[in-house]
């Protein structure tokens, strides 16, 4: 409030609605909607397997070889990540990250193994075949370290401070529905970490945290450049989904840092894989 008793508007109040503007008209040039981890914007993606990482993201932090066995469990205390349709938990986004980064051979200690152990059921009850069949007992990888994981997601509405800045600027707030449309911009961001447990010492040996942003800039219910959680389920496809992936690749980078400096425990034998051809 000036002297005079006129509003006055900051420059960065200014920018701010312009870029809003910018966002809402999508105007070539404009600043795009992204998930930003670090300076730019990522996603946990692409596979991993007998041929190495494939299709992951860029910035993936790697270990030129493994260092020991790992299995990743539930956090005990759940995860907060609100109703947006997203899966139930992010171990299966992580166990990806850690596969692909090469630090570690991943055991399943989730589906997999109750898989594993039906099928030695099966076996012992006499419904499957006997003459060669590979289930056996004392055949598993026992992990050697595990990898829990914590999520916290929040999410901020600034939309509504951002419609009271352009309400007091006289040309902007005379733009019929204009301010209704920027108080639909919400501003995501998740937070969180990762913890290294030793399962023969019950020693943490490293932790790491994460986070990330991401900003919503919606159309009455349509989120620019991004289907919301009407528009689809899962990590790939909804804005929440995509900065909480972000988060955990960001904890991962920094986690491998620290995995580096740990002596490599003995590996088991590695799994069977397809003899390549010789050159």
């Amino acid at each position: 409030m000036s002297p005079s008793g006129h509003f006055v508007v900051t420059a960065s109040q200014l920018a701010l609605s312009a870029l809003v503007l910018c966002a809402i008209a999508i105007l070539p040039g404009c600043g795009k909607k992204g998930t930003e981890l670090g300076g730019g914007s990522s996603e946990v993606t692409g596979s991993a397997g007998p041929a190495g990482a494939q299709g992951e993201n860029k910035s993936l932090v790697k270990c030129a070889a493994p260092v020991a066995t790992l299995a990743l469990v539930e956090n005990p205390n759940g995860y907060m990540m609100g109703s947006y349709g997203l899966p139930s938990s992010p171990v299966p986004l992580v166990r990806l990250l850690a596969q692909q980064s090469g630090c570690f051979r991943v055991v399943d200690r989730a589906a997999g193994l109750k898989a594993t152990i039906q099928e030695q059921e099966l076996k012992e009850s006499g419904i499957l075949r006997k003459q060669g069949n590979t289930v056996a007992k004392g055949k598993g990888y026992e992990a050697q370290y595990t990898l829990t994981p914590s999520l916290s997601f929040s999410e901020q509405n600034a939309g509504r401070t951002l419609g009271g800045i352009i309400g007091m600027i006289p040309v902007l707030r005379d733009i019929a529905g204009l301010v209704g449309l920027v108080e639909q911009v919400k501003f995501k961001e998740a937070q969180v970490a990762l913890l290294l447990t030793d399962n023969e010492t019950t020693e943490q040996m490293a932790a790491a945290t994460g986070a990330a942003r991401t900003t919503d800039l919606g159309l009455g219910g349509l989120a620019i450049g991004g289907g919301g959680a009407a528009g689809g389920m899962g990590w790939s496809n909804t804005n929440e989904g995509k900065v909480i992936a972000a988060a955990f690749l960001d904890a991962h980078n920094k986690l491998v840092v620290q995995v580096r400096e740990l002596q490599a425990k003995d590996l088991p034998p590695p799994g069977a894989a397809r003899k390549q051809p010789s050159q």
